[in-house]
């Protein structure tokens, strides 16, 4: 019968380790002391923990600190983790150790176990481990998986965003619809220049990700325990750089001052308040959405959002802004999520920021969460709506703020007066305006036409 555990040993004692597990003593003392959220560390950690623990291995051999063999075993069980194999084999939860060490620790032993066999031993922390510590390891791949996350998930996501708003704005450019300040009636804009706008943040929030990306890229690799870089060569952290950089295909770099990578995570805060500001971006526009598609009979009916499944458990025919809402929800959990990167980036002292798990942990998970929801934006809700026509029509021309193209030429009061009579008598601006001013009805029409107040300017002047 197969034992169900085997006895492993660390500088605390024995400790039983389920028999097929990869790792030893430590990841299993870890599982065991730190039973909170049954949640592990996200799968693009790991992935690119095992990238950073091959770059490393792949140095160490080069500098001719660790024989050849050791080496391109390290290397080799390490890209089989960076690859997405034996993500299994990291149970330990995320609210651990506050440097990662258990996280670190568990990587080593079962790359050391994989990388071992009868003929040549491998042992996490004198090899897997050269020159390296959980102070710098940890803080390096929580950047560096930050910064891949940005690159290779949220940044197309993006721009497919980014996308599908011009495309539509181009579409809508001459469709006319009253404008809202404070929810109330304002001056007419165009669809195309409503879109306009949103593609603008998206476009302001990508550069400001991407600014703050290219200090993600500064890695502290190499700092080792608290940054002077002990026990480990002088070239280690700027190789280590240069061959994740030569892995991923992404620009890293060592950081200037290791001390300020294991000290702290501003990086890491920034570009969560980054994330932060994306969020309340799309939280802003999924309710524009949900406010133009709000009807169909007693809302703005402006437009109709793609209709993709029963609104409601009680009220048949019932269809609700489902992609709106469902974005505006990951949108609130980014920021919940960046209130906790924050706290955690205070929560360091001297050499050493504890709350790192947590931090990789939020941001990730925003990272994931922005590149989805704007994909599900894009695609399922801005993509295909349908406007309504008649209603943006029938609305402006009803608008009594049309009035303000008359400010010029007759003065506010007296605007206003018409704006009133207007408004009460039901009537459009233009036959009231008739009434109380001397413009001919064509001059009239030329003055207020809706779509020619789209493009600014002073009305009445050509």
């Amino acid at each position: 019968m197969t034992e169900r555990y085997r006895v492993e040993r660390d500088s605390l004692g024995e400790l039983r380790v389920p028999a097929d597990a990869l790792y030893g003593a430590q990841t299993q003392r870890a599982v065991e002391n730190f039973p909170v959220s049954d949640r592990a560390m996200p799968g693009r950690f790991i992935r690119t923990l095992g990238r950073v623990k091959a770059a490393c291995a792949v140095v160490n051999g080069e500098l001719g600190l660790l024989d050849g063999e050791r080496a391109e075993r390290i290397r080799a069980a390490a890209e089989s983790i960076a690859d997405g194999a034996h993500l299994d084999q990291f149970p330990v939860d995320v609210f651990q150790t506050g440097s990662g060490t258990s996280s670190n620790m568990n990587a080593n032993e079962v790359i050391a176990r994989l990388a071992s066999d009868d003929d040549l031993a491998v042992h996490p922390n004198d090899h897997v481990n050269m020159g390296q510590s959980s102070n710098d390891v940890i803080p390096t791949v929580l950047q560096a998986s930050a910064a891949l996350g940005v690159e290779q998930a949220l940044k197309p996501a993006l721009n497919h965003l980014l996308e599908t708003v011009d495309r539509r704005a181009d579409e809508l450019d001459a469709t006319v619809k009253t404008g809202r300040t404070h929810l109330m009636d304002a001056m007419p804009v165009t669809l195309g220049q409503e879109l306009r706008a949103w593609s603008g943040q998206f476009r302001d929030g990508l550069e400001r990700i991407e600014e703050s990306a290219g200090r993600l890229r500064r890695l502290p690799i190499g700092g080792t325990a608290v940054g002077t870089g002990i026990n480990a060569h002088p070239e280690f952290g700027e190789r280590c750089c240069a061959e994740l950089a030569r892995r991923t295909g992404l620009g890293f770099e060592p950081l200037d001052n290791p001390f300020v990578g294991i000290a702290s995570q501003d990086s890491a805060v920034e570009m969560s308040g980054q994330l932060r500001a994306l969020a309340v971006t799309l939280t802003k526009i999924a309710n524009d959405l949900r406010w133009m598609n709000s009807g169909p009979l007693a809302g703005l009916a402006e437009i109709e959002l793609p209709a993709l499944q029963p609104g409601s458990s009680i009220m048949p025919g019932k269809v609700n802004p489902v992609i709106p809402e469902s974005v505006a929800m990951a949108c609130a959990q980014v920021i919940g999520n960046d209130a906790t990167i924050g706290l955690a980036g205070q929560s360091g002292n001297f050499q050493l920021n504890v709350m790192l798990p947590v931090i990789a942990l939020d941001l990730l998970e925003s990272i994931e969460l922005l590149g989805n929801g704007s994909r599900l934006l894009a695609d399922k809700a801005i993509a295909g709506f349908r406007v309504r026509e008649d209603n943006l029509a029938a609305a402006v021309a009803r608008n009594p703020i049309l009035v303000t193209a008359l400010n010029a030429l007759i003065g506010y009061e007296k605007g206003a007066a018409i704006a009133k009579r207007a408004l009460a008598e039901g009537r459009p601006i233009i036959e009231v305006a008739a009434d109380e001013t001397e413009f001919s009805r064509e001059e009239l029409e030329r003055i207020l036409d809706p779509r020619r107040l789209t493009r600014g300017g002073i009305p009445g002047e050509d």
